[in-house]
């Protein structure tokens, strides 16, 4: 069986050296990073198509790593687009876009969609993340038809919360996607 290219999908801002993300994405060989014009300022349809164009350069299965709106983006492109080979999302951290810290430079993410994704995915959240609360990560996994894992308080589980390589999100990113 083909095993399946890592796609990395940040949120606003991107994901820096520190941040789990950009670490996983380091030592996992062929992964790819997905680029937007604008990190500051994602307008919703020029964010979707940069993840289809990056999803349609790729061959073979891919499962799909995102952080923060990256979650909310991989939702807003399953909605519009072919799955492309996509075989799991690994969605860290989804943002309440309803949220008063959800942040107003990201235009047009304010409807989520109501329907599942069409491929299994995993929601991890935590139950102090300034940007989602656990109840809204257990709606928006609802939603998507995800399972849900929560891994207590850490924040935005981002660089800033002292997660460093995040083991423990590894373990269950392996779990469900790569054994």
């Amino acid at each position: 069986m083909e095993s399946a290219t890592h796609v990395f999908i940040a949120g606003i801002g991107n994901s820096g050296p520190e941040h789990w993300q950009a670490l996983w994405h380091g030592r996992v060989a062929g992964s790819v990073w997905v680029e937007h014009a604008s990190w500051d300022a994602p307008l919703r349809d020029v964010w979707v198509k940069e993840l289809d164009d990056t999803l349609r350069a790729i061959e073979g299965p891919k499962v799909l790593i995102a952080h923060s709106l990256g979650c909310t983006l991989v939702a807003e492109w399953a909605s519009e687009y072919e799955d492309h080979a996509v075989t799991g999302a690994f969605l860290v951290a989804m943002p309440d876009v309803h949220g008063s810290n959800f942040p107003t430079a990201a235009v047009g993410f304010d409807a989520p969609p109501q329907t599942p994704l069409p491929f299994p995915a995993l929601v991890v959240a935590s139950e102090d993340d300034p940007y989602g609360s656990l109840e809204s990560a257990s709606a928006g996994a609802e939603r998507l038809g995800a399972q849900l894992v929560g891994v207590g308080a850490k924040g935005h589980i981002n660089a800033a919360s002292g997660l460093a390589d995040w083991p423990e999100g590894w373990s269950l990113f392996s779990e469900k996607f790569t054994g």
